[in-house]
């Protein structure tokens, strides 16, 4: 997810680390209260984590999932404009004729719904001895690319990765997209909760265009900030300018779907 419209060369990014808990209610009325927080800090891009309105579990989906628009994403619409942000919507379980989805929204200082993004490759993990989850047992996978206009360097992943995948997997993912793609990459995870069925890895991360980890939490809530310079963005792609380098004439980055 990226900021569109105007680029702005320096902001604040606040990604939310909430304990998400089995009441919807509370975890709404709580994340909302976290972003109006890092408003008031002066974040100007906040991030809620994957799935924050329901226990992370292919048996909560169904029972959690609701429409959008509808109660949760009213209520992000209404914190965005209140506070004058963009909010990535982290993700909730979608229900759409029928379906099932594991969905982000995305809004606009003025709360108007920007996208919304279904998740297109659903986790799968079988590690013998470890964790066996099928985000496939309950829900689809989106059909389409979810885009929009951009002029900022800025990747965000709401994710909710584990004990077995987390240390093995999250921080190298994210500095290797910042690299080889040299741009800004943030992650939101839920915080930890050891008692929950399927226990998030934490450690929400801010990392620069050279690989370098700028902010990261623990596995408590909490909301972690970053301060963002985009032109820190142009100088890397001048030292190394990998985009000028590309071989066009040998592979391209092709869409099957409009």
């Amino acid at each position: 997810m990226v900021l569109p419209g105007r680029a702005m060369a320096t902001f604040r990014l606040a990604l939310i680390q909430l304990q998400v808990s089995s009441i919807k209610s509370d975890n709404l009325t709580r994340a909302c209260g976290l972003v109006r927080k890092a408003a008031a800090q002066g974040a100007k891009i906040v991030s809620l984590p994957e799935c924050f309105n329901s226990p992370y579990g292919t048996n909560y989906f169904p029972e959690y999932a609701e429409k959008i628009p509808g109660e949760s994403t009213q209520k992000l619409s209404e914190v965005a404009k209140e506070c004058s942000i963009y909010l990535i919507g982290g993700s909730i379980p979608e229900e759409d004729s029928g379906k099932l989805y594991n969905t982000c929204a995305m809004f606009g200082p003025d709360g108007a719904l920007l996208v919304k993004h279904r998740k297109l490759h659903l986790f799968d993990i079988d590690v013998p001895g470890k964790i066996t989850f099928q985000e496939s047992k309950t829900l689809s996978p989106g059909d389409s690319f979810s885009t929009f206009e951009t002029r900022c360097q800025l990747l965000v992943y709401p994710g909710a990765f584990n004990l077995t995948t987390g240390p093995a997997h999250w921080e190298l993912l994210q500095r290797g997209r910042a690299v080889d793609n040299q741009v800004y990459v943030a992650t939101a995870s839920p915080a930890r909760d050891d008692k929950a069925s399927y226990v998030a890895w934490g450690h929400s991360t801010v990392v620069n265009p050279w690989g370098e980890v700028l902010a990261k939490a623990g596995t408590e809530e909490t909301i972690v900030y970053s301060d963002i310079d985009l032109k820190k963005v142009t100088e890397i792609r001048q030292q190394i300018p990998i985009f000028n380098q590309k071989r066009s004439d040998l592979y391209s980055v092709e869409a099957k779907k409009p």
